[in-house]
């Protein structure tokens, strides 16, 4: 039996991602030369291509970033005692 095969990468010019992630073509070009977004440079002339799976891991670390910041910003504005609890040991 032959091994399943994986579906073929889909793949979006900058244009259509800035429109789903509500950003600038520029941006999207960025986030390629930064890693965060994974695609090729396609064609003749080359254009930047990118591929649509990588667009739930930039989602999902974009996400977790927001969470961490909503945390530390919760933690910023925290009183000691709900920080730490309150203790006898201290009490006079």
């Amino acid at each position: 039996m032959a091994p399943p095969t994986r579906p073929a990468s889909r793949f979006l010019a900058p244009a259509q991602v800035a429109e789903l992630l509500s950003i600038g073509v520029d941006e999207v070009i960025d986030l390629l030369h930064e890693g965060r977004l994974r695609g090729a440079q396609l064609g003749s002339p080359p254009r930047w291509r990118v591929e649509e799976s990588s667009l739930e891991g930039y989602l999902a670390e974009e996400s977790e970033n927001a969470r961490r910041m909503a945390l530390w910003r919760q933690s910023q504005v925290a009183s000691f005692p709900e920080v730490w609890g309150t203790s006898s040991a201290h009490r006079s």
